[in-house]
This record gives C-alpha cells, structure tokens and sequence, in this order.
C-alpha cells in the first residue's frame, strides 16, 4: 500500500519540523520523493496564516519550496465553497491573511448582504466581528469553519483556537457549522485530491497526531502513517480510536522504507 502513495500529506509542527529546527531525517525523506518522482503537500488545519508565510518559514529552515507546496484549511475552504456560494459573496471572521486567501480565490466579502458566514482562526478577532457572525448565523445563513482545533499549541503553552469561537457561536445562537473543513473531516482530502487530480488510493496523510492527522486518514480513506517525532508516543497507540496503518520513528525513517522496498518496482 505505502509504495502505491504518489502523493504525501504532511503535517508540519512535530513531523516535518519542531518549532523552528527541521527534524533529524525529514530532509532526507523530502529528496527519496522527489529520487522517486513521488510528491508532497504541507498540510496545515491554521487558517490565521497564509500559505505564502508559511513558504517563507519552510525556505529559512533550509527547504527551498513553492506556495503549491502548502494547504491551509483556509485555501481548503476557499476551494470547497467556490461552487456552493451565490455570486461568491462572503461574511468572513479572519485574519488579514485569510482575507487576502479568499479574496485571490475571487470571493467578495461582504457584511451587508453576504451568501454564507465563514469562520475561521482569527487572531485579530473583536466582540463586534463575533455579534456580527451570530446574527447572521441565528437568522439561518450557511455557516461554515476552516477547522475543528479548540487550541493551537505555541512555545509557552496554548492559546484558544477556532474550536473556542465554535463554542461561543453555538452558545449563543444554538446552531454547529453547517461543514467544518479543515482536520479531521475528509472535505480538505477531497479538496486536495480534486486539485491536484490524485485518486485517494494514492494519497497518505502523514502526521504526528492520531485524533486530528489519522483520524482524517480514516475518515478520507487515504493511507495513514503516525510518526513519533512529535505528540504521540508509542504507547498512546493501542488505546486510540483511529488506529494508523503504518508507526514510523520520523520521516527519515519513512525515506529509509521507500529506498530500501523500491527495488523492482515499476
């Protein structure tokens, strides 16, 4: 199954790099990819940065990448919504950088007369942004997120995350998105797979969290690899309920497994 993947999912903080420092072995599993005519997509559920900042990012590590590199959730639902949208007229609780997304996806926001309410992981939100999304919402409008995170994990600890404001949304209104994009719902692998024309048997979703990075292998029927470079240990495996299909110390150790099973194979 794992020599059949012609395209990786990767999760990024604790696969691909922890903090600022690339893992030991991740840059050797990115040039077995590309050795192997195999490719790789950066996936990301943070929808308050842009693809673009999280190239600039990925290139100071050392990794010299293009923006087709990186999904956000947030371009994730731009692409989703692009047909399911009238005139393309949105109400959107983001970040400037969000904006800007889907604005380059050729959306207008719009908070007079817009055709669905998005929200997504605002970091500059304000109570007024939040009254506005919960009229909207409890007048019945499609009501959409980037994502599901309650928390998004930094250096000192954790800050709230979109799940919060989900929270705060439904307390006041009554009413969950009518579709949450973003980990671990399989819309953001469909979306993936319908832009870059890969069939879901040949996609791996590749990542160190079993709630959020397997969990969205199993529900998009795509491979899933666990790496224990990051959140998980060894020892969490048995008790969860989204069982990986293959456990890799790292990347590298994934590369090692590509090179060492390639013999033969056409």
């Amino acid at each position: 199954m794992l020599n059949k993947v012609r395209l990786f999912l990767l999760d990024m903080d604790g696969t691909f790099y922890l903090g600022n420092k690339i893992l030991a072995g991740s840059l050797n599993f990115i040039q077995v990819l590309k050795d192997q005519g195999k490719h790789f997509t950066f996936l990301t559920n943070n929808s308050s940065r842009s693809a673009d900042e999280y190239v600039q990012k990925i290139n100071r590590m050392g990794l010299p990448i293009q923006k087709d590199r990186v999904f956000t959730s947030g371009e994730a639902t731009a692409l989703y919504l692009s047909n399911r949208v009238p005139h393309k007229r949105i109400y959107l609780v983001g970040t400037p950088s969000l904006e800007q997304e889907f604005q380059e996806h050729g959306f207008t926001l719009d908070d007079t007369d817009p055709g669905a309410a998005v929200l997504g992981f605002d970091t500059t939100m304000t109570y007024q942004k939040m009254w506005k999304l919960c009229d909207l919402v409890r007048a019945g409008l499609p009501y959409f997120a980037t994502h599901p995170d309650f928390n998004c994990p930094t250096p000192n600890g954790y800050m709230p995350d979109i799940g919060a404001m989900i929270a705060f949304v439904e307390a006041s209104t009554g009413r969950k998105p009518d579709e949450i994009i973003g980990k671990p719902n399989r819309m953001i692998v469909d979306t993936i797979a319908e832009k870059f024309q890969v069939p879901h048997e040949s996609i791996a979703m590749v990542g160190d969290r079993l709630y959020t990075d397997i969990a969205l292998g199993k529900a998009a029927g795509v491979t899933s690899i666990l790496v224990l470079s990051g959140e998980t240990k060894k020892e969490d495996i048995p008790a969860s309920l989204f069982q990986p299909d293959y456990v890799f110390n790292n990347l590298g150790a994934i590369g090692d497994w590509l090179v060492e099973n390639s013999e033969g194979l056409v």
